[in-house]
């Protein structure tokens, strides 16, 4: 299903912080960090990501799952957002990070295997 929000992120250049803020608060499991620093959130639900190389930026975002993230990309730029991270393929999924007009961070995302 398309144009569904199905994820959520929450970077942070304070990862244990946040870690013991969100499992004391909601009681989520939140697994270890992987090699891009990176730690899943109740299985897969979402994932809480060490900002810490690139910047320590801190946000919270939902992921909007997309056919096309290019296209969504580029609409949303015609609509005014701009680009907060930039198409990133992992392998596993491709996804980037935009800035709404008003200042809010969101993100597309689909998953490379489509089978």
């Amino acid at each position: 299903m398309s144009n569904r929000v199905d994820y959520f992120e929450i970077g942070t250049p304070a990862p244990e912080a946040s870690k013991a803020f969100y499992s004391g608060l909601f009681g989520w499991q939140i697994g270890p960090p992987s090699e891009a620093h990176y730690s899943m959130v109740d299985g897969d639900a979402g994932g809480l990501w060490d900002t810490t190389a690139m910047g320590g930026g801190s946000w919270a975002v939902f992921y909007v799952h997309v056919d096309d993230v290019a296209a969504a990309v580029a609409r949303a730029e015609e609509l005014g957002a701009t680009v907060a991270l930039p198409i990133i393929d992992n392998g596993d999924i491709t996804f980037a990070h935009l800035v709404d007009p008003l200042g809010n961070r969101f993100a597309v995302w689909r998953p490379n295997n489509t089978e």
